[in-house]
């Protein structure tokens, strides 16, 4: 082998090498490129996420107050979970005649699957009245 040709592989190493090395270096500069990409539109949905959720919530607490809201807010009461109120028709004239669930939801949303379970439950009546007495010795001083 001559010395011209021990040159041509030595200079052909060193281009694979430095083409190696120009490859890995691209493919990590590239990979945390794409990474931040990922990382700014992740935030981005988590922050989109988060004001659907804050305007749902905001929407439940002022919807009594809201002019099409068909019942007297005197006469609401929030819950939030697992329904957002409970409406006692008749109680401001101290004679409760309709007790009604409201589920408030706002733009695409649609009832989770406990909420459409308790819908369930309402509709077949499956309401009753329980009085829970407590025993005047827990409640008495002593």
């Amino acid at each position: 082998m001559d010395v011209f040709t021990l040159v041509i592989i030595f200079v052909a190493i060193i281009f694979i090498l430095i083409g190696f090395w120009l490859g890995k270096k691209y493919g990590e500069v590239r990979a945390k490129w794409q990474w931040q990409q990922q990382l700014s539109a992740e935030r981005e949905e988590a922050v989109q996420r988060s004001r659907a959720v804050l305007s749902g919530q905001f929407s439940e607490q002022i919807a009594p107050y809201l002019p099409d809201f068909p019942y007297k807010p005197t006469e609401v009461r929030f819950l939030g979970k697992p329904v957002d109120f409970i409406v006692f028709k008749g109680m401001d004239e101290k004679e409760i005649n309709e007790v009604v669930f409201v589920e408030v939801k706002s733009g695409d949303a649609q009832l989770n699957s406990q909420e459409r379970h308790l819908k369930k439950v309402i509709e077949h009546k499956k309401v009753k009245w329980e009085e829970y007495r407590v025993e005047k010795g827990v409640t008495e001083k002593r």
